[in-house]
C-alpha cells in the first residue's frame, strides 16, 4: 500500500535527502563514499581521540571523547553508538550532536567507532562496544565521571547495539549501566523477511525498507549459525530474558519499519519490571529527526533532552 499520505508534511524533505534505493554490496560501497554532512566544530568542541586495545587481539578500538568545560569529580557519562545499519557510518558523523550533548548536560560523551559488516561480522561490533564501555567505566575517576551514572545511547543500528550492550553487560556482570536511550533502534533480524512475526504493511515503505533491512542483517550475520546463548547479543528482540536491565528511553516514528519491534521490546521490558519511557511520533519515517526544523522533530529533540536531564 502507498503510505506517503501518512508522513508528516514537514518531514517529506527526508525522502529526497535519504532516498530508498536497493541495498547491495555495490550500492553499499557507493554509500560509504558519501561523506555525511557535518557542520564545523568550534575549537572547544573537538573531541579527544583515544585508541584502546581491541577485544581478543582485534584491532584497536577508537573512542571520541567529549568533555564539558566545567570541571567535576562526579558528573554523568554517555557511551554512544552511531547509526548506519551495522554496515556504514562512523562515530565522527555524530561529533556535533555529541559535543552539544556534553555541554548541555555537563556529561562526558564517549562515542565508539565499532567495526562494520560485512567485512567484520557478529560479534565484532558488539565486542568493540563492550570494550569501549569497559574502558569508560575503568577510567571513570580520571574522567571525573561517577561510575554509577554511565548511560548508553544509540540511533538505529546504534540503538540496537545499545540494547545488545545492556544485555551483554548484564550477562557478564558489568560494567554498570544507569540507563539506555534507544532511538528508533534496530532490534529484530526477522523484520522484513520471511520470518517476520508482525507483517505490518503500513510501515517501512520509505527511507528504510524491508529489503535494506534484510541485506544489512545478512551482512552482520554471515552464513554461520549464532549460538543460542549469544543470539540476543546479535538480535535483542530474541532475548528470552529481559530482566535486570537498566531503565529505558525509547523513541520511534509511527511509520518507521522498526515501530512494532521497538514497541514490543519496550513492553517486554515493562513486564520484566524495568522503568520505560516510550515516545511514538505521528508521521515519522525512519530518521525523521533529520528534518530538524519540523515541529515533530523539535518535539523529539525536546523530549530526549528532557529525559537526559532527568536520568543522567
Amino acid at each position: 500500500m502507498n503510505t506517503r499520505h501518512l508522513i508528516d508534511p514537514e518531514v517529506l524533505p527526508i525522502l529526497e535527502l535519504v532516498p530508498s534505493v536497493e541495498l547491495n554490496l555495490q550500492t553499499l560501497a557507493q554509500l560509504r563514499q558519501i561523506a555525511p554532512f557535518a557542520e564545523a566544530l568550534a575549537p572547544e568542541q573537538i573531541p579527544e581521540v583515544v585508541h584502546i586495545r581491541g577485544p581478543d587481539g582485534a584491532p584497536d578500538v577508537q573512542l571520541r571523547i567529549f568533555k564539558p568545560r566545567a570541571q567535576s569529580a562526579s558528573r554523568p557519562a554517555i557511551f554512544h553508538m552511531h547509526g548506519g545499519a551495522y554496515v556504514s557510518g562512523s562515530a565522527a558523523m555524530m561529533d556535533l550532536a555529541n559535543a552539544a550533548r556534553a555541554a548541555e548536560h555537563n556529561a562526558v560523551v564517549a562515542s565508539v567507532d565499532y567495526r562494520l559488516a560485512p567485512e567484520d561480522r557478529f560479534p565484532c561490533a558488539i565486542e568493540d562496544c563492550y570494550a569501549g564501555l569497559r574502558w569508560l567505566a575503568d577510567h571513570a575517576v580520571q574522567l571525573g565521571v561517577d561510575p554509577d551514572r554511565i548511560a548508553i545511547m544509540g540511533e538505529s543500528a546504534g540503538g540496537g547495539l545499545a540494547a545488545a550492550l545492556a544485555l551483554l553487560a548484564r550477562d557478564r556482570g558489568g560494567p554498570k549501566i544507569s540507563a539506555q536511550f534507544l532511538i528508533y533502534p534496530m532490534l529484530d533480524h526477522r523484520t522484513g523477511g520471511p520470518d517476520d512475526v508482525r507483517q505490518n504493511r503500513t510501515i517501512g515503505e520509505f527511507v528504510w525498507t524491508r529489503q535494506q533491512n534484510q541485506f544489512s542483517w545478512s551482512c552482520l550475520r554471515g552464513n554461520r549459525e549464532i549460538d543460542a546463548d549469544r543470539i540476543h547479543h546479535f538480535s535483542p528482540s530474541l532475548a528470552k530474558n529481559v530482566g535486570e536491565l537498566p531503565r529505558c528511553y525509547m523513541a520511534v516514528g509511527s511509520i518507521d519499519l522498526f515501530l512494532e519491534e521497538d514497541i514490543d521490546y519496550a513492553l517486554r521490558l515493562v513486564r520484566a519490571g524495568t522503568a520505560v519511557e516510550i515516545h511514538c511520533y505521528a508521521g515519522g519515517v525512519h530518521s525523521f529527526d533529520l528534518a530538524t526544523e519540523a515541529a515533530v522533530s523539535r518535539c523529539f529533540a525536546a523530549d530526549l533532552a528532557n529525559c537526559l536531564k532527568r536520568w543522567l
